[in-house]
């Protein structure tokens, strides 16, 4: 080895040590004949003392040395003097004296700095992607990444779980997603697929026996682009036999808990994770992704107001609409061309338009009822507005914002509303170290698809009817709850899972909801629907995204933070320039030619 010690590991109790250091320059510093050089590598940063009077040639070396260089250093370990002694590091307490110094590779300058984490343009970080993953902060990012990974697989192994690897060349079928494509050389005209999760292959497992599988899988979807989506990514794939939902549940919430205790630094805000119907989640925060770290909670208020004189109100209630809303916390101040700007936002979700009450605050700091700022309440009487105000707990400084439509709207309007006013009061920071999970569970088993005339299924074609609700299939399918489970974390799901349908019959008719006729289905899935005649147990499973779990817990706002090397929102490569076209005499191979 060329080092005997890694630079961040060196503490007081090494003072006196010979040791030999690698790796890069982070700084360096010139006081007037010694240099200062902060060597960098994966462990840390440590002070090297580089003096012509210990050492002339180790002094002459470094006044060469430029940031990036990589260097080794000889030398031995002491103790700082007091009032020189650097808190901010790990290492602050010593410093390394040189008696050897020797460049291995000089650097160019590089195109950002590398010991600081200041704002880059995140293009660029892209193209010299190498450099960025020299930054501590990124390497904190992927040392998180391992050691949640190694977590999972440690706590699965000790259960009885077995990691098995499955094809990254498959059948395309249908997922949710386009699938990438792969031609075949061998069989001209005829294509793999790359997996959009290994979902048939983990069931098939279950059919082979072997009871508790898992992989961290990679799984491939060809979609448009956001902050916590790549054309590629990680997913722990976890499946079990024999099992109901809440055995799942229950190992997935003591693997969340041992990855955030194990891992991070990070407070857990609730245990057990709360659980919420699909309908309440809906009709509490406007979404099945509820972020539950703040409350702001949706409040129908239909029956207070139902026979007010204020016409928009009554008439939605008349017509089986609801009136509900939102209390933002110290927000009554807002100036009108606040409020203009949020009902213009509702507007854009769908909103016919935006009620809204605010509630001054008193020098006496009591509510001043009759004072309300507000765009509706002169058509309530009195008792109304009392009644608005104690259904949403209004407190003085208080800003209520209330819409009325058909209950989907209105909670999917608040919903979003809900959010915006969260981000503005610096409610959903993603720097937040509080994590709080919650379970959404009972969700719809079928979405009405209005243009195709035909059933959806609201998860996966592959996900088990509740057993109570087998018999709704036939009478009323969008009655019928699945047996899905998804579990959330600071409002983003980061996993989702079901128990599967085991038996062919039960199969068969979901292909025929969702208008997959038999034949099409054999095409596509007859290897499972044969596979479902030889004895395949009732099982169940999950999958946790890596990427996005790895993202919120390092407190990043998007996932291509915690990747090493993720494409960008077009999907693009920019450190390789992938994707290319690739020579004519590779496409004649494949069968294949380009149509500008």
């Amino acid at each position: 080895m060329l080092k005997t010690r890694n630079c961040g590991e060196l503490r007081e109790k090494d003072a006196g040590l010979g040791v030999t250091l690698a790796g890069w320059v982070n700084r360096r510093r010139d006081h007037g004949g010694v240099v200062f050089i902060d060597l960098r590598d994966r462990s840390g940063i440590v002070q090297i003392v580089a003096n012509p009077d210990i050492d002339p040639a180790s002094h002459e070396a470094a006044h060469e040395v430029r940031q990036e260089y990589v260097v080794q250093v000889r030398g031995y370990v002491r103790e700082r003097p007091q009032g020189l002694i650097n808190t901010d590091l790990p290492t602050g307490g010593i410093e390394v004296v040189a008696d050897e110094m020797r460049i291995l590779n000089p650097a160019n300058t590089p195109p950002f700095y590398i010991y600081d984490d200041q704002a880059v343009d995140e293009s660029l970080r892209l193209q010299y992607r190498y450099l960025d993953l020299r930054r501590q902060r990124m390497q904190r990012n992927i040392m998180l990444r391992h050691d949640v990974v190694k977590t999972i697989r440690d706590f699965l192994s000790e259960r009885g779980f077995v990691e098995v690897e499955t094809p990254i060349l498959f059948k395309s079928t249908p997922e949710g997603a386009r699938d990438y494509l792969v031609p075949s050389r061998i069989h001209a005209g005829q294509f793999y697929a790359l997996p959009q999760s290994p979902q048939q292959l983990k069931q098939l497992l279950m059919v082979a026996g072997y009871e508790k599988y898992f992989q961290i899988a990679r799984c491939f979807r060809d979609e448009d682009q956001r902050g916590d989506r790549q054309p590629e990514f990680t997913q722990l794939d976890l499946e079990m036999s024999f099992v109901e939902r809440e055995d799942v549940m229950a190992l997935t919430e003591e693997l969340m808990v041992t990855v955030v205790e194990r891992c991070t630094e990070c407070e857990l805000l609730a245990q057990p994770f709360p659980r919420l119907r699909y309908e309440e989640a809906m009709e509490r925060f406007g979404t099945d992704r509820p972020d539950i770290r703040f409350g702001m909670e949706l409040k129908d208020i239909s029956d207070v107001v139902a026979e007010s004189e204020f016409r928009v109100f009554r008439s939605v209630v008349e017509g089986g609409g609801k009136v509900k809303g939102i209390c933002a916390p110290g927000c009554a101040d807002y100036s009108r061309s606040q409020i203009d700007e949020l009902t213009e936002m509702a507007q854009d979700e769908g909103a016919k338009g935006l009620a809204w009450l605010g509630l001054p605050e008193t020098e006496d700091g009591r509510d001043r009822k009759d004072g309300v700022r507000s765009s509706f309440t002169k058509y309530l009487s009195q008792e109304e507005v009392e009644g608005v105000l104690a259904r949403f707990d209004a407190q003085a400084g208080d800003l209520v914002l209330i819409v009325a439509d058909k209950g989907e709207i209105v909670n999917r309007i608040l919903g979003k509303l809900r959010l915006e006013m969260a981000e503005r009061l610096g409610l959903r920071e993603h720097t937040d170290r509080r994590m709080a999970f919650c379970w959404v569970i009972d969700f719809p088993l079928f979405e009405w698809d209005e243009e195709g005339q035909r059933w959806d299924p609201s998860h996966h074609l592959f996900t088990s009817p509740m057993p109570e609700d087998l018999g709704l299939l036939d009478s009323d399918p969008g009655a019928a709850r699945g047996q899905q489970y998804d579990l959330v974390l600071n409002g983003e799901e980061v996993a989702g899972g079901s128990i599967r349908i085991f038996r062919r019959g039960v199969q068969e008719k979901i292909f025929d909801l969702i208008g997959l006729d038999l034949e099409e289905a054999k095409e596509r899935f007859g290897h499972m629907l044969e596979a479902f005649e030889f004895g395949t147990p009732p099982h169940g499973g999950i999958a946790p995204g890596i990427d996005r779990l790895v993202m919120i817990l390092a407190g990043e706002p998007n996932i291509r933070e915690v990747i090493a090397f993720p494409k960008t929102q077009q999907a693009k490569d920019l450190m390789a320039g992938a994707p290319s076209r690739v020579e004519e005499e590779q496409l004649e191979e494949l069968h294949l030619r380009i149509v500008e």
